[in-house]
């Protein structure tokens, strides 16, 4: 993966974008480059067993796992240091302790640029005591989290979440990142985007914000700095559960949470049904004057009925994960919006997936 390599990849993801968007007169695009290698914070792998013995395991992409061809490897290069570095010594110990290796199935990795690190045992077994001690010691001696799931059965040997600290602009940002639940999986580019998405607010006029799912409050929080007051919604009672953490742990006083559906608010903000989660956090949508909604869609982009809502506002911050849902959505949206700023970050370099952030203003 050479420097030459890493941007020949980057300029067909640009050609592509470009080519894609023809037909929407974007503004020029601003592009955001990962480094090429160690860029990823999570991980996960097959276990593959030989006799009394195992390693990490992946299939080419299209094969079945476990009848597609096998690749072995002790480390994989385009996963953080943190990751790389514990991958050899994590295996080792697996290897020497039987209780350890017997029937496991899969090792995941989260790790954080603060510097922790999770990771998650999957066993086709049952969990039992001596389990828990050997694996209470395991995450003693190699300085991490340890979580071992079996069907029905979750033990949680010290804790389930890892803490991120995320710069946006001088400004540290504080995340608890639970154990399962979405985050971005490369953390540069992450406070490429949160910059790039502050930029944009710093030149909208400050009124309150509207915010579709959430997440954990990933750019909640960096956001909240720019607008009067934050009303952010997110269905995964997880990701609240994380998001309210967060919150409270940065002391933004001026940001609500509903755990609520993109599809819930549009039908709680037209009128159509009263939802007693809003109630009970004592939110009240008419106390609110939105000049922006921030969106950041699951890759099958926004339903009709949403978007419909979204042209509704005089700013949209539409952050994606999949340029053709993003360019079906602006063909929708431009209805109503021009485009004035439009980027693209490189989170997952050498694969066809392309993260993006689309400025949208009123005509």
């Amino acid at each position: 993966m050479t420097t030459d390599a890493y941007q020949l990849q980057l300029n067909d993801k640009e050609h592509y974008f470009n080519s894609l968007f023809a037909d929407c007169n974007l503004p020029a695009l601003e592009i955001f480059p990962s480094a090429a290698k160690h860029y990823r914070m999570r991980a996960e792998f097959r276990i593959w067993h030989d006799d009394d013995s195992c390693c990490y395991a992946m299939f080419s992409a299209g094969d079945k796992a476990g009848k597609g061809k096998v690749h072995k490897l002790e480390n994989f290069d385009i996963a953080h240091h943190h990751i790389n570095d514990l991958m050899p010594k994590l295996l080792e110990q697996i290897r020497q302790q039987p209780i350890l290796r017997n029937r496991l199935f899969q090792a995941e990795f989260l790790t954080t640029l603060a510097g922790q690190t999770l990771v998650t045992l999957i066993y086709h077994k049952v969990l039992d005591d001596e389990w828990s001690l050997a694996a209470n010691q395991l995450a003693n001696q190699l300085g991490i989290y340890l979580i071992g799931r079996s069907r029905g059965q979750k033990i949680v040997v010290n804790q389930d979440y890892v803490l991120e600290k995320l710069t946006v602009h001088d400004e540290v940002f504080q995340y608890k990142q639970m154990e399962g639940s979405f985050t971005q999986p490369n953390a540069e580019i992450c406070q490429h985007m949160l910059e790039w998405a502050c930029d944009v607010a710093k030149e909208i006029p400050h009124g309150d914000l509207l915010e579709l799912y959430c997440g954990n409050g990933n750019f909640t929080l960096p956001l909240s700095r720019h607008f009067k007051r934050v009303l952010a919604t997110e269905v995964s009672k997880t990701s609240v559960q994380a998001a309210r953490w967060n919150i409270a742990t940065m002391g933004a006083k001026n940001i609500a949470l509903a755990r609520l559906s993109a599809e819930e608010f549009t039908q709680a903000y037209q009128g159509v049904r009263l939802f007693k989660r809003l109630t009970d956090e004592k939110i009240d949508l008419n106390n609110y004057a939105f000049s922006t909604v921030f969106v950041d869609p699951p890759r099958a982009g926004i339903d009709e009925q949403t978007l419909r809502l979204l042209q509704n506002f005089d700013n949209i911050i539409y952050v994606s994960c999949n340029p053709v849902t993003l360019h079906a959505n602006l063909h929708t949206l431009m209805q109503t919006h021009m485009p004035k700023r439009v980027a693209l970050f490189d989170q997952f370099p050498f694969t066809p997936h392309i993260e993006s952030g689309v400025w949208l203003q009123r005509q």
